[in-house]
């Protein structure tokens, strides 16, 4: 990926006003260079492996390259203006320009001509034609206001509130049909395949009908920016010299959020099979109490403190297809304590050698506590008839039946009560809430020894011995959400392993491990 930035400001003093004006253009291209042909297989069982049957197979050739590109535009216009000595306003305004992306080289992906309410009129609309209509009418305002109430030293009372809009690119959704669109991708699955996959050297980049051999990216035309509203309170009280407490309201509220549609409509239009639209319309909403104590440096002792409460709404934290469900948030942790130390040990004088052996050392300490992400449970994959769109259907709520069920050899201690839910008729979608059960909580203790020592005139040689998950405490991650999963409910893993890392050995979740570093400055 090769990204260009090209900023500029100019400030302006009159009298209290502080005038900031600013331009900010980013250039991003992305090549992409993906392996073709390719194959992929799915085996359940070790006698597929035997027989050379998978039960299935995926074969695919794309073309050798693409390169979307996105030019990003925006302006804005700022004034800090000190009213008082106490008090001080600060007032903003920002444009901002993302048209959709183009091709540095090769064509545009190709998107539809006509309407997806109308699945039989729908053709490929021209070589080149622009993903969607560039929108001009993004402005976002923005206040800010800062008041000391007490500036006595040592026990300063300072309250902050501020708020605004923010636009975001949505370039996640202009950059899909570079990889799959007619001419660039063409995909065929077979069941109880063997390998080599069998006709792979048939497949061809075509741009002509039919289209079923690759998904079609659609965005809708008049695709606008999603934008989300922030406002915030935060009041600051100093606790004596070194001592800061500060107490916050944050909240957001996402409007006009990217909502992905996936519909297979062969039997509607034989000229197209998979068609995925992305469209406008889900909202979010956070809301927050945050409460942070600092201590800065007194004594060798230093000290940050955190809690957050939180509650996170949505109609899906990532691309879903229908049917949209407000509820709890993928991301929605309500209880989020974190707390850091770190002790430089006193000094002490017991002679030379002793004082070069006992002094320097410091002591760092860390904990990371967490109450459960939402599991989202889900039925079996549907097929909606009328607009044939996938989804996955939601469950029903069996009266009377605990959610969780408890028992020492389980992963965690409990698992999610399989029989508290059941697979509603095809016409309904299931009235258990989405992502009202939680997974598992996390607590993690990590501890480091650090030592510097002086070797010559400006060179250092740093020491540090580290500790994660110091008292080995087990945490589980990924949970089995599929109702009809025969593992339905129990952990599948670590925390660590659940997470998207190079490396699970010093991630978070992971059972105690070590590191030991040596740093050389000069």
């Amino acid at each position: 990926m090769h990204q260009w930035n090209v900023t500029d400001t100019a400030s302006w003093l009159r009298g209290r006003n502080a005038f900031k004006f600013g331009i900010d253009y980013r250039y991003i291209d992305s090549p992409g260079f993906p392996a073709t042909p390719a194959a992929a297989f799915v085996y359940t069982n070790e006698t597929q492996v035997l027989a050379n049957k998978a039960i299935e197979g995926i074969g695919a050739i794309s073309a050798p390259e693409s390169d979307p590109t996105f030019h990003e535009f925006s302006a804005f216009a700022q004034d800090d203006w000190r009213l008082l000595s106490r008090l001080s306003l600060s007032l903003g305004l920002r444009w901002d320009v993302n048209p959709p992306p183009r091709s540095g080289f090769g064509p545009l992906p190709y998107t539809l001509s006509g309407s997806l309410s109308n699945p039989s009129n729908l053709s490929l609309a021209p070589e080149n034609a622009p993903l969607w209509k560039t929108t001009w009418y993004n402005i976002a305002p923005r206040i800010g206001l800062a008041w000391t109430a007490n500036n006595t030293p040592g026990h300063q009372t300072v309250l902050r509130a501020g708020g605004g809009v923010f636009f975001d690119s949505g370039n996640q959704t202009g950059s899909l049909g570079f990889g799959a669109s007619p001419g660039t991708y063409s995909i065929e699955e077979l069941n109880n395949v063997p390998i080599p996959f069998p006709n792979l050297a048939s497949l061809t980049l075509s741009t002509s009908a039919p289209y079923t051999n690759t998904a079609v990216y659609a965005p809708y035309p008049h695709l606008q920016l999603p934008y989300t509203l922030e406002w915030s309170t935060a009041l600051e009280q100093e606790l004596g010299q070194a001592q800061t407490l500060t107490i916050s309201y944050v909240a957001a509220n996402g409007r006009r959020l990217l909502q992905e549609n996936e519909f297979s409509i062969s039997a509607l239009n034989p000229n197209f099979g998979t068609i995925i639209q992305y469209t406008n319309g889900p909202t979010s909403n956070y809301q927050s109490l945050q409460t942070k104590f600092q201590r800065s440096v007194r004594r060798g002792v230093q000290a940050l403190v955190s809690y957050t409460w939180s509650h996170a709404l949505d109609y899906g934290s990532n691309f879903l297809t229908i049917p949209l469900q407000r509820g709890n948030s993928d991301f929605d942790v309500r209880n989020n304590f974190t707390g850091g130390a770190t002790w430089e040990l006193p000094t002490v004088n017991h002679g030379a050698i002793v004082d070069q052996l006992l002094n320097g050392w410091a002591v760092d300490g860390h904990l990371i506590a967490r109450s459960g992400f939402p599991v989202n449970i889900v039925g079996s994959e549907r097929l909606d008839p009328a607009s044939g769109s996938l989804y996955y259907g939601g469950v029903n709520l069996v009266p009377n039946q605990p959610v969780y069920t408890y028992a020492k050899g389980l992963p965690g201690g409990r698992e999610i009560n399989k029989a508290a839910f059941t697979l509603p008729s095809t016409s309904v979608v299931g009235n258990a809430p989405r992502n009202f059960v939680r997974g598992f909580g996390a607590t993690q203790v990590n501890l480091a020894v650090r030592r510097e020592f002086h070797l010559y005139d400006k060179l250092n040689l740093q020491f540090r011995a580290e500790s994660f998950n110091t008292l080995n405490h087990p945490t589980f991650g990924g949970i089995t959400t599929t109702l009809t999963s025969s593992t339905f409910g129990q952990a599948s893993a670590t925390l660590n392993q659940s997470l998207a890392t190079t490396s699970s050995l010093y991630q978070m979740g992971g059972p105690r491990s070590m590191q030991f570093a040596l740093k050389l400055q000069f």
